[in-house]
């Protein structure tokens, strides 16, 4: 099976909105969670959120601000077919995030 890095996106303050109540959040982890077993056999790393973002450059290194919220690796026959798991994920339907962005990891040119 190929192995793919799904990034979530959303707004550049990592974690749920400070108006989120504790139910809501619960609800939130607890389908998270559902996802993360559904798909236990697919999935290579579990990720996790991401924090705050530092450039390195020719110019040197620089706090930039981008819309990457988390990542998780997973293996799936396909693009599509790692596509279709996140249909529906709490990421987007209960949490205020964007979308997931799914991508191959592809071989190092020259290594396989």
């Amino acid at each position: 099976m190929a192995k793919f890095l799904a990034v979530y996106t959303g707004t550049p303050s990592a974690g749920p909105p400070p108006d989120m109540d504790e139910a809501a959040l619960g609800k939130g982890m607890a389908a998270w969670g559902q996802w993360m077993a559904d798909h236990a056999a697919n999935v290579v790393e579990g990720g996790g959120p991401l924090g705050k973002t530092k450039k390195v450059s020719k110019d040197g290194v620089a706090d930039v601000s981008n819309n990457l919220a988390g990542y998780v690796i997973l293996e799936a026959p396909s693009h599509e077919a790692a596509a279709e798991m996140f249909k529906g994920h709490p990421h987007f339907t209960i949490f205020p995030g964007d979308g997931v962005e799914i991508m191959p990891v592809l071989p190092i040119p020259g290594q396989g």
